[in-house]
């Protein structure tokens, strides 16, 4: 009876969370068009869904754009996490805060923002402005994910290899980076995951000969819901639902 309270709220805050995502899933079988009342099973719009080449390219553009700009922001964002801890300079608290603005300033401020650079800079818009956006609003969360697990490292490790004449190379590839990949993969993850569902950035910054994904939804329910998208988040859903649960797999101890 001491725990009801505390399960009740969690089972309403989970049922908050999932309740929508079941619905979306149950109306992508819905027979209707257009229509929020339930008229009977169907696998139509999955196959409408299947054969809809324009929005089979749209998710190809959102998956090269998302793995390219994913691992490019890892990367940059690994790398300036190891030096902000690492090594001392003039400005490092400062750089370190200017992070957590870039993450906490609004999209359309980013989106404005990447507009008039590349205009510019005169940079079409396209692939390379969106990778380029995609990179700049990635790199925060990684930093700021790798910068939290390496400030738990023992301290005494870097300076045990120095003293056995590790140069800083050494230390890097041989105690660093074993110790940083999970660190790594979970911004590579997240940088995956903001870049696949970022639309307001990304409709500054696209151009009319590469479309992505959200754009491409955003699109289409503009004259309404359609089923065939309800189909399209719930394949997303089931592939994301894969995806972690493989992660967990893959980091779970040997005993």
């Amino acid at each position: 009876m001491r725990r009801l309270p505390a399960v009740s709220y969690l089972t309403t805050i989970y049922l908050f969370f999932y309740i929508p995502i079941i619905v979306l899933i149950v109306y992508s079988f819905n027979k209707a068009q257009y229509s929020l009342v339930w008229h009977g099973f169907s696998m139509r719009w999955y196959q409408e869904l299947f054969s809809d080449m324009d929005l089979w390219v749209a998710v190809g553009h959102s998956f090269v754009l998302g793995i390219f700009a994913a691992t490019i922001a890892m990367c940059i964002g690994g790398l300036a996490a190891v030096c902000l801890y690492r090594y001392s300079f003039f400005g490092q608290k400062v750089l370190y805060g200017l992070v957590f603005i870039l993450i906490l300033s609004p999209d359309i401020v980013m989106g404005i923002s990447l507009l008039i650079l590349f205009s510019l800079l005169k940079i079409s818009l396209g692939f390379w402005s969106l990778l380029l956006a995609h990179i700049t609003f990635c790199i925060p969360f990684v930093v700021v994910t790798v910068y939290s697990r390496i400030v738990s490292f023992d301290q005494y490790i870097f300076e045990a290899a120095k003293d056995l004449g590790a140069k800083d190379t050494v230390i890097f590839t041989r105690i660093i980076l074993p110790l940083l990949w999970p660190a790594l993969l979970a911004g590579w993850l997240l940088s995956f995951t903001l870049s696949l569902d970022d639309v307001i950035i990304s409709y500054f910054v696209a151009g009319p000969d590469f479309e992505i994904l959200p754009l491409k939804i955003y699109s289409m329910v503009r004259l309404g819901v359609k089923p065939e998208i309800n189909a399209l988040c719930s394949i997303t859903f089931l592939l994301t639902l894969v995806v972690i649960v493989l992660s967990q797999l893959i980091g779970r101890k040997k005993p």
